[in-house]
């Protein structure tokens, strides 16, 4: 899974930007952005608004795509990546309902 760098790879050649632009208007190397899209690097947090601001792309949708990269890395080969994430599931549920009453 790969859906924040596909999507940025995306928006770059949809406005025909070389990855040496796109690089240096986050002040990263070139070859690391070339891994983010690819998926063979985690982009940090920090680029997320940057990416939202430059592509014109909703903040809140362009953060998810990056933690849900982030979430399906870490439990990607598990065995029990299925029961855990439906465990985090039911306990964002919780605090979400305990949050929303306070």
């Amino acid at each position: 899974m790969n859906k924040f760098g596909d999507l940025i790879r995306s928006k770059r050649e949809e406005q025909e930007m070389l990855l040496r632009h796109l690089s240096a208007e986050l002040d990263i190397d070139t070859a690391m952005l070339s891994k983010i899209e690819r998926g063979e690097k985690t982009a940090k947090r920090e680029h997320i608004e940057p990416l939202a601001k430059l592509f014109k792309l909703d903040y809140n949708e362009l953060f998810s795509l990056w933690l849900a990269d982030q979430v399906f890395q870490l439990v990607e080969n598990e065995e029990q990546a299925m029961q855990a994430l439906q465990i985090a599931e039911e306990e964002l549920k919780n605090n979400y309902t305990k949050s929303k009453s306070n």
